[in-house]
């Protein structure tokens, strides 16, 4: 049977004890994004105007940060907005790395290495919830990832700036556009930083993974906390929450 704690109902939609809220502003704003994601790459394969599906793509990629921001300001952090948000913006990515790749302004090993990762990370997150029930929380290398791969995709899309390249490697490495000295446009820069940083984000995950689970087999009994639906206790004295999170907390 499951156990729940007693949580202050201030501190329900904070990112510490998300609510169980559906219809609030930062999860519409996910759901715009993730609907703006299918407009563009209808734009994009089909040969539409460029620019059009451009102006898409960076009206979606702006609300990465927007709808987190909005949550946290107004006390909305919900399970669904903290589930759907790396979905959608898997999704926004994904139709910018197979619109580029299949028109061949993008290296395919680019397209590879992050569906391989978000691969290696599902495979990971269904591993860990085996013994670690509550999801882990998203982590800041993540979203600096998905920041540099939106812009870098943006700025692609474009086709604008033309810079020089660094020639690093050589024109016979054609693999790596921009570092073999050919010119290309500035986005691709931004891609090889978020292709960095993506690598950094599925260490990060695995170490925290691991420390989960390990946790999770040294105190199974913490992993019987009802964190979806616990008991709100109602207050209207103030709250200090890292008190609460001491006496309170699921973690």
């Amino acid at each position: 049977m499951s156990l729940k704690k007693k949580i202050k109902k201030e501190l329900i939609g904070t990112s510490d004890y998300p609510s169980n809220k559906i219809f609030t502003i930062s999860n519409f704003i996910t759901f715009t994004r993730l609907i703006l994601t299918f407009v563009f790459l209808y734009l994009f394969i089909t040969n539409e105007n460029r620019y059009i599906a451009l102006i898409i793509y960076a009206i979606a990629a702006s609300t990465d940060w927007m709808d987190g921001q909005i949550a946290r300001m107004t006390k909305t952090v919900s399970w669904l907005g903290k589930m759907m948000d790396p979905i959608v913006d898997r999704a926004l990515l994904f139709t910018g790395v197979l619109g580029l790749v299949g028109r061949g302004e993008l290296p395919i090993w680019v397209c590879a290495l992050i569906i391989g990762r978000d691969v290696y990370l599902a495979a990971g997150n269904t591993v860990v919830r085996r013994y670690h029930k509550r999801p882990l929380d998203v982590v800041y290398t993540g979203k600096i990832a998905t920041a540099l791969l939106m812009s870098g995709f943006t700025l692609m899309l474009l086709g604008l700036p033309i810079i020089n390249g660094l020639n690093l490697f050589g024109p016979e490495a054609t693999m790596f556009p921009g570092l073999n000295g050919q010119s290309v446009p500035l986005g691709i820069f931004f891609v090889y930083g978020g292709c960095i940083f993506s690598l950094i984000t599925a260490v990060v995950y695995t170490i925290k993974g691991a420390m989960a689970i390990k946790k999770a087999m040294a105190h199974p009994e913490d992993e019987d906390v009802d964190f979806l639906n616990p008991e709100i206790e109602d207050s209207e004295e103030p709250v200090d929450s890292d008190a609460a999170m001491a006496h309170g907390g699921v973690e």
